[in-house]
Formats: C-alpha cells, sequence, structure tokens
C-alpha cells in the first residue's frame, strides 16, 4: 500500500510539471508493473498523449502493453497494439500474453499466425495459452511447427506440452517428449518438467512407469508428492495412494490441501471413513475440494446420513458448495429415499443459482426418481435447456423403478430421434422395462439392437435382465441355454438371477445348479443359501432346509436382518420384523390391529405360503404379521395427516403377504402409500400397486 501510494504521488507530480522524458516515464512505468497498478500506468499514458511524447524506441509502448496484458486489460492492450508507430517481438509477445490470460484462444492464434517474426518465447507462450483452455490438440500441433522453424523448445515447453499428452491420453506423444528431454541432457531439467512426466505418465495409465520417475526425482516438491498420490487414486490403487501419503509425512515435505483431498479420496475408495473423518477434521482451513471428498465419500460409503450432516455444517462454516458437492447431496438423499431433505437441496441449488447446470438437473431427475416423485422427476427433466445422456438415462431408469413401463420405452425412443447415441446404461433401462412389463420379443429385439444398430457389445448387467424376462415368462430353460451361450463366463450377478427366477418358477433342479455355482465363487455370501433353504421350506422339504442352516452356522454365515424405514418430520424411523422398542410401540400395534380387524371383516386372508418355517398355522399367521413394512406402515399411518403420501424404504424384496396388505390398506384408507424395496418401486393406489404384481 505504502508503495503505491508513493507512485500514486509520483504520478501526480509528474502533471504538475507538464512534459517530461523518456526517462522519468520509463522508471515510473517498471514500478506501475511492480506493483500491477493499472489506474497509475493508464494515467501515464494519458500523460504521453496530452503532451504528444513520441518514444524513439519500442520500449516505453512494451512496458504499457505487459502492464496491461498483466492487468488484464484487453481493450487497452488492442487499442496501443494497433495504434504502435512501430513493434518489435517484444511487442507482439506481449499482446500474445494479453489473449492468453483473456483466454480469447482464437484471436491469439489468429494474432500468433499473423507474425513475421516469431521467436521460442513466441510459442512458447501461444502452447501455454492453448493448453490452459483445453486447446491440447492444438499445443502438439504447434510443438512440431517449433521445432520445424529450429526453434529448440524450453523446460517450459516441454512442460505444457506434458500436460496437453496428460489431458490427451496420448501416451505414445508423451514417450516421444520424454525421449527427447533424455537427449537434452534429463540431469539438468528442473523439478516442473519432472512433476510433469510424473502427472502425464499417471494420467496415461502408466503408473509404474511414473513412479519410477517419482524415485529417480532428487528435488522433490509438493507438487511432486501430489502428482504421484493422485495417479495413484486415478488408477485404481487407494491402497498404495494411502502408503505414499504416510511416507511423505516423513519425507519433511508438508501436504497441502490438495494432497489431502487425494488421500480423503482414498480412504472413501478403500471405505476407512472413521480415517478419513479423522485427517478431516485436523485441517484448519478446509476449501470446497476437501468438504465435497469428505461428502462423496460418506454417500457412497453408504452413509447417507453423514453426508447430509456434513453439507450442513459446510454451510454453517460459509463455504460454497460447487455443482458436484450439490450433485453428490443430492445423490444422497437419493439414497435415503429423503424426499424432505431432497426438496431442501433443491432449494438450495436454486439459491446459490446452479439449477441449470447439467450434472445438479441429472441428479435431481435421479432423486425425484428414488423418492417416488416421477412426476417431479419429469418435471425437472422437461424444464432442462441442455440435457445429455446422463439426464436421459436418469429419467429412463426413474420410470422403469417407478412401474412405468412403456414411458421408459417411450422416452427411448424419443431419445433416439433427437440422435443421441445410448450405452450400456440407457439398455440396462430400457431391458428392465421389457422385463417388468413381460414383453419378450420386445425384449429379444432391443438386445440384438445392442450390437448389430449401436455397436455395444452386451454386458452381465444386459444378460441378467434378459435371464430374468425369460425366467419371469415362465420360460427357465431358455434362460438356462442364453447363459450357456454367453461369450464369457458367467459371473455371481448372472447365476442369482437365475435363482431368483427358479424360485419364481419352484424350480428346484436348476436353482440347485445355480446355487452350487454361487457358492463356488463366494462361500460366506449368505443370499443363495437363504433364497435355497426358501425353495426347499414352500415345496415342504423341511430336512433339506435344516440341512442348509447346518451347513450356513458351519461356515459361520450370518443371514443379513431384513428392516424398513420411514421419514417423518425429518427424522428416520428404521423398523424390524416384531420390533418392540420403538417409544410408540404401544399405539403402532394398535393400529396395526385396527388395521387387520378391518381388512378381515372384508374377508383378507394372511398368506402364509410366504412363512419358511415348519410351524403351525396359527404360528404362521403370527409370524408374517409384524413384518417391518407394516409396522412402518402403522406408524405412518398414525403421523402423517390424511392426505399426505407414506413412503417407506425396504432393505429386501417384499413379501407377497405384505403386498397384498398394502393394496389393501390404500383401498381403505384412501391413502397412497409407497414402498421401495431392493427390487424396484411399488405404488399403492386404490387396491392396486404400480408392478401390476409382477415384480
Amino acid at each position: 500500500m505504502k508503495a503505491k501510494k508513493q507512485l500514486r504521488e509520483a504520478v501526480d507530480l509528474l502533471f504538475t510539471r507538464g512534459p517530461t522524458g523518456s526517462n522519468a516515464y520509463c522508471r515510473l512505468l517498471l514500478e506501475c508493473i511492480r506493483t500491477n497498478d493499472f489506474e497509475q500506468g493508464k494515467r501515464l499514458h494519458s500523460h504521453m498523449d496530452l503532451y504528444s511524447f513520441q518514444p524513439n524506441d519500442t520500449f516505453l509502448h512494451n512496458r504499457l502493453l505487459q502492464l496491461y496484458a498483466k492487468c488484464g486489460k484487453m481493450s487497452h492492450a488492442r487499442q496501443l497494439f494497433d495504434n504502435m508507430p512501430q513493434r518489435d517481438v517484444f511487442s507482439w509477445n506481449s499482446m500474445l500474453s494479453a489473449f492468453s490470460k483473456s483466454g480469447s484462444i482464437n484471436d491469439l492464434l489468429a494474432l500468433f499466425n499473423r507474425m513475421m517474426v516469431r521467436d521460442s518465447v513466441s510459442y512458447n507462450t501461444v502452447i501455454a495459452g492453448v493448453v490452459s483452455h483445453g486447446y491440447n490438440g492444438e499445443a502438439l500441433r504447434l510443438f512440431i511447427q517449433m521445432q520445424r522453424e529450429g526453434f529448440e523448445p524450453s523446460e517450459y515447453t516441454h512442460v505444457s506440452v506434458l500436460n496437453a499428452c496428460a489431458q490427451l491420453s496420448d501416451l505414445k506423444r508423451g514417450k516421444q517428449v520424454h525421449g527427447h528431454l533424455i537427449t537434452c541432457n534429463s540431469s539438468k531439467l528442473n523439478v516442473f518438467v519432472w512433476n510433469s512426466l510424473i502427472d502425464m505418465y499417471a494420467k496415461c495409465g502408466e503408473i509404474d512407469q511414473a513412479r519410477r520417475i517419482f524415485d529417480g526425482t532428487i528435488d522433490r516438491n509438493v507438487v511432486s508428492w501430489n502428482s504421484m498420490i493422485a495417479g495413484y487414486l486415478k488408477n485404481g490403487k487407494p491402497a498404495k495412494c494411502i502408503d505414499l501419503f504416510q511416507q511423505m509425512q516423513g519425507s519433511g515435505v508438508r501436504p497441502d490441501l490438495v494432497t489431502v483431498s487425494s488421500v480423503l479420496g482414498a480412504y472413501s475408495h478403500c471405505g476407512l471413513m472413521e480415517e478419513a473423518s479423522e485427517i478431516f477434521r485436523e485441517i484448519k482451513e478446509k476449501d470446497g475440494v476437501c468438504w465435497t471428498t469428505m461428502i462423496v465419500g460418506y454417500a457412497q460409503n453408504g452413509r447417507e446420513e453423514d453426508a447430509l450432516l456434513l453439507f450442513v455444517e459446510m454451510l454453517a462454516e460459509c463455504v460454497r458448495p460447487d455443482s458436484f458437492t450439490m450433485s453428490s447431496v443430492v445423490s444422497a438423499c437419493a439414497g435415503l429415499a429423503s424426499l424432505d431433505h431432497g426438496k431442501a437441496v433443491h432449494g438450495q441449488v436454486i439459491v446459490i443459482g446452479i439449477e441449470g447446470d447439467l450434472l445438479v438437473s441429472s441428479a435431481l431427475v435421479d432423486m425425484y426418481s428414488k423418492c417416488g416423485e416421477i412426476t417431479d422427476a419429469w418435471d425437472v427433466f422437461s424444464k432442462m435447456e441442455i440435457r445429455n445422456l446422463v439426464s436421459w438415462n436418469a429419467m429412463i431408469m426413474g420410470y422403469v423403478q417407478n412401474g412405468l413401463d412403456k414411458d421408459a420405452l417411450l422416452l427411448y425412443n424419443k431419445m433416439l430421434e433427437e440422435n443421441l447415441k445410448p450405452d450400456n446404461i440407457t439398455f440396462v433401462g430400457v431391458l428392465s422395462a421389457c422385463s417388468h412389463a413381460c414383453l419378450i420379443e420386445d425384449g429379444w429385439r432391443y438386445f440384438h439392437s445392442m450390437s448389430e444398430l449401436h455397436g455395444i457389445t452386451p454386458t452381465f448387467d444386459h444378460y441378467a435382465c434378459m435371464i430374468y424376462l425369460l425366467g419371469r415368462s415362465g420360460n427357465v430353460i431358455g434362460a438356462v441355454d442364453l447363459i450357456k451361450g454367453m461369450p464369457y463366463e458367467p459371473n455371481s450377478l448372472i447365476w442369482s438371477t437365475l435363482l431368483s427366477v427358479c424360485k419364481i418358477n419352484s424350480d428346484i433342479e436348476h436353482g440347485e445348479k445355480a446355487a452350487r455355482r454361487l457358492f463356488e465363487l463366494d462361500s460366506l455370501d449368505a443370499g443363495p443359501y437363504i433364497m435355497l433353504s426358501n425353495m426347499y421350506a414352500a415345496s415342504g422339504r423341511w430336512n433339506d432346509v435344516a440341512y442348509m442352516r447346518s451347513l450356513m452356522k458351519d461356515r459361520k454365515i450370518r443371514k443379513f436382518a431384513a428392516y424398513s424405514w420411514i421419514e417423518i418430520n425429518n427424522k428416520v424411523h428404521k423398523f424390524v420384523s416384531d420390533d418392540r422398542i420403538h417409544p410408540e410401540v404401544e399405539k403402532i400395534y394398535k393400529e396395526l390391529s385396527k388395521l387387520m380387524m378391518r381388512l378381515r371383516e372384508g374377508g383378507f386372508v394372511h398368506d402364509t405360503t410366504f412363512v419358511l418355517h415348519n410351524v403351525g398355522e396359527e404360528e404362521k399367521v403370527e409370524s408374517i404379521s409384524y413384518h417391518s413394512e407394516k409396522l412402518a406402515l402403522a406408524f405412518g399411518l398414525i403421523n402423517k395427516p390424511q392426505g399426505m403420501p407414506i413412503r417407506i424404504v425396504k432393505n429386501i424384496r417384499v413379501c407377497g403377504d405384505c403386498h397384498l396388505f398394502m393394496k389393501l390398506v390404500s383401498n381403505v384408507t384412501n391413502r397412497h402409500i409407497i414402498l421401495r424395496d431392493s427390487n424396484r418401486f411399488h405404488h399403492f393406489k386404490r387396491g392396486h400397486c404400480s408392478c401390476k404384481d409382477y415384480w
């Protein structure tokens, strides 16, 4: 501040004295450049014009150009450049720098092409400029042209070109640049070049080569460590990322926020959220990237509530979230099926002013779909000015999840009309729609169109959809034949899908074969043991049921608990079967008893075929009456005002008795009941379900 004040006083004094010479202008202009003082530089320029001062050379005008470029004052720089009576290469280079800083890449290239005389600075400036604004291919072309014109690239040039190779994942060109560096006495290269080489190899997937260069770098700085740590994370090696971070802590180099963000991401990928949280809490001044990384980590590791709490804390710390943060928070709301929180976050999106962001809008479509609010999902989707494939996929999958299979297929056809190319995810939605709607011929047609029309090789997910489609239609043999004809070895998804349709069709023979395959792939997964045991129980083969339970006990396999939850006044209430610990347990059971009595008076009889225990009929009725979703429903009826829908989430597939119960309750209470199970959404209205009893 003191230097700027003295500069202003000196310029004021100049105006009181009138005309002056080159030395005074030169001294003051250099001080303007040193202090980035555009205003005083502009005053000096006006003083020169006022007294029609014409310098003998380009030095003063070049310094003014340098100041305007440095301060980002494009209009002043351009006007000065156009009116200069004479120019040298420094003048042109200063103007190139101005265009580069302003992001005017077209003007930058046009000016460069007009230059009659260039030097290495000209090339360095334009190459760095185009790389910094994403024109990486143009940078490589200019690099070749530079060498053809006889200019030797500097270390500064190589850093820019290596960055371009990294962004393009152009390993071949990156290796050529590396080879050129080796021939130029690599022992004298500075740390910035080594860092660029590490980054280039890491981003091109050659992580071991990146590590060799890192280990051979003598004067490593924080950027060196960050490039290697981030490289391990990008290449799917989070454990090595964490190991290197621990080495860094003992190296004397102090980690920065970039380091910490990568390490937080590595811990999140490894599911070590407590360790990540410990590091996060130690950071005194966190930036938005750190906050977002932790929020994403919680959301991806099934800790959506922690993600939302951390987001609230982030806002309280006055850290502005970006579109990636908001999309992650919206996804956390989707994972919880928390419509209230989702709407609140949507409101925050509008306040911040990023409701038009493509990433955020697509996440909102997905969130509303997963909360059962397909109308709101469509409202967001239809208002999007620009849609990409992610947006269309989210809407198609939303229709499928909510039982609107024909709408999903119509939307897919609309997408094709807009010349968007479908991908693997699109066809998972399309084939799932065919499966749920039992559209066998359409399913085969879409399946074949993947490779024949769109050049997409079907994955395990697509084969699983077709197996389910065939199996649900009763064609288990066709599903088995499809598996035999697969071009690669079936995985656990394929055998699990076959086992599921065998259970639906009571096909124990093929179900046993599928289960045995699953035992071989993962002997500790409880799912296939339970499903096969349930198939035996449904057929009255109690000795086989006892054998499966004994096998699970011997192998120490624990059955996962089934539970349901419902959100009331922004608080989540969780229930398990026959739950007796909820504070309002008496009210809940009283409400449930009233409902059952009312339904029985109308002729309702429990479907005890879903009770897979060798007990009497009365005990079967008792065991099926208090499933977790029934308790959640009763609690919702007590606490949700009439007219408001009741939303329940269950972590496994809803049983047939509960499904029938929900349909009848929706009719007698005139309530819209939305149940999201592990398989799909069920919208119960006036005694009917959106799944049409096909789930």
